[in-house]
């Protein structure tokens, strides 16, 4: 719908960031020579000043409702161990989630984990068109752009998703370090969760504790890889464990030694899948 066809109520909606505030996501390694681009589609906290917290504490929006903690951290020590692009989103997950579908109930969530939000209650069809137009699009594109970026310089791109969960959920207390997530495809997870699961004090999850075979799971790995048939897999570190440096540095190691020899392989990239 263009400008002028909008109701003027949605027409009059200011922009959602005001011009000294960060872009909708951030880009680390643009020109990375890695073959595969990392995401983490959970990076930030931080809420537009327009939105006015969201009507949130600070306490709250430092829990794991609002972004992956440990994530974005963990995924640039990764970028900077295999010279590779990096996308960031730029703003929390309750204000718009990256992760999600827009037609999605769960893209801008009016509850999450038993905490209402008291600035997404009852949103029109114009506040939710604003955050997607500010936040979502943007970050989606940036990853378009990248991957074709690939494409353009003659390559196949794999695609490395970063995120973190976490370690009680609903009252269960989740035993799994971490989770390696995919659907069909398994050139990345498998030969991954073979080389995690040797090491014998690792509790590693397949499709835990979410399975990319579910809806509404992936969406960003779903886009914009598995459906161009190109190879991905999605991770989830328990948030416990990288919650300080040491551990984003422990488990970056971790990630880093044993996905060289696999994102190495000339072999992997190539198109596999790809769903119409």
């Amino acid at each position: 719908m263009s400008e002028a066809a909008r109701p003027k109520a949605e027409a009059a909606l200011p922009p959602l960031l005001a011009r000294d505030e960060p872009p909708a996501f951030e880009s680390v390694n643009p020109e990375g020579r890695a073959p595969f681009l990392l995401i983490c589609d959970h990076a930030s906290r931080r809420v537009p000043r327009s939105l006015d917290s969201l009507g949130l504490d600070d306490a709250v929006l430092r829990r794991h409702i609002a972004w992956d903690i440990g994530a974005a951290a963990v995924a640039r020590l990764l970028a900077a161990r295999f010279e590779a692009p990096l996308l960031l989103s730029g703003y929390s997950r309750l204000v718009i989630d990256c992760n999600r579908a827009l037609e999605h109930p769960g893209s801008i969530p009016a509850a999450s984990d038993g905490v209402a939000v008291p600035g997404n209650a009852a949103l029109g069809a114009a506040e939710r068109r604003r955050r997607a137009d500010a936040l979502f699009r943007p970050y989606h594109r940036a990853i378009d752009a990248a991957l074709a970026r690939f494409r353009e310089a003659g390559r196949i791109p794999a695609l490395v998703s970063v995120h973190s969960c976490t370690p009680v959920f609903n009252g269960f207390e989740r035993p799994w370090h971490i989770g390696v997530l995919w659907n069909r495809d398994g050139r990345i997870a498998e030969p991954l969760l073979a080389a995690l699961r040797r090491e014998p004090e690792l509790v590693v999850g397949d499709n835990q504790p979410y399975s990319a075979r579910e809806e509404p799971q992936g969406y960003t790995v779903k886009h914009h890889a598995e459906r161009h048939g190109y190879p991905h897999v999605s991770l989830e570190i328990r948030q416990d464990l990288i919650d300080t440096r040491h551990g984003v540095a422990e488990w970056a190691s971790r990630l880093g030694a044993a996905l060289a020899p696999i994102l190495a392989a000339p072999a992997l990239y190539r198109l596999e899948g790809a769903s119409p």
